[in-house]
């Protein structure tokens, strides 16, 4: 047998360096991790303001109630608006939240008088 002489191709090693699977496996598992990672964050994030809406509907609805029976109410740290026109009480409540602010209103017909 005659030895041949493998002839390589400049381009070779370029080829075979990006023609490479190595390390692919670590990327795609990075960039789905760090995209589960934010998926996660904003679950809990609208789960956060989904309650804030909630605890807003909440405290709108005991201020009223309050206000028209003549009972003084400690919003928390929720920001409460009262008016009163027409023997009806109107409360705004917002409440802030993950993202933005949760706003509510609730109406109660006054009692005091």
């Amino acid at each position: 047998m005659v030895p041949t002489r493998l002839r390589r191709r400049p381009w070779g090693t370029v080829a075979r360096i990006l023609g490479n699977d190595r390390g692919s496996v670590t990327i795609e598992a990075a960039l789905s991790l760090a995209t589960l990672m934010v998926v996660a964050a904003g679950i809990v994030a609208a789960i956060a303001t989904m309650a804030a809406h909630i605890s807003a509907i909440d405290t709108a609805g005991a201020a009223a109630r309050a206000h028209a029976i003549g009972v003084d109410f400690d919003p928390g740290t929720a920001t409460v608006t009262v008016s009163e026109s027409g023997g009806i009480v109107v409360v705004t409540a917002r409440v802030p939240a993950a993202i933005g602010t949760a706003e509510a209103t609730a109406s109660y017909p006054v009692e005091y008088r």
